[in-house]
């Protein structure tokens, strides 16, 4: 019996269920603003899985990597929840390098 696919569905579940907490706490505190930077470090561990000679190591960092993608794309929506006060909101954000630029390129959607 091959437990590889069912374990790291588990992995993959859980992985993205922390992209849930992470994307609400990291907009509390960080902003939407940070939706760059998430971005492209989950497009360098979807490379970085690419090489990896390990199937473990790679699929769960393949997973990460899509699951970071995914949170940059949510950074933007879940502002807005915390706007309307379906979450705590916190007014005081700690701004990302080069703050000004991103403000004006137009946060990504799924």
């Amino acid at each position: 019996m091959n437990l590889f696919g069912f374990l790291l569905g588990i992995a993959t579940l859980f992985i993205i269920g922390l992209g849930f907490i992470w994307v609400i706490r990291g907009e509390r505190y960080f902003g939407y603003l940070w939706w760059p930077y998430v971005m492209a470090a989950g497009a360098l561990c979807i490379l970085g899985s690419l090489f990896m000679l390990n199937n473990w190591a790679s699929s769960l960092i393949g997973a990460l990597g899509a699951s970071l993608i995914w949170g940059s794309t949510e950074l933007k929506e879940q502002a807005v929840r915390g706007e309307i006060g379906w979450y705590p909101f916190r007014a005081k954000k700690i701004l990302p390098p080069f703050a000004d630029a991103i403000k004006k390129w137009k946060a990504p959607s799924l």
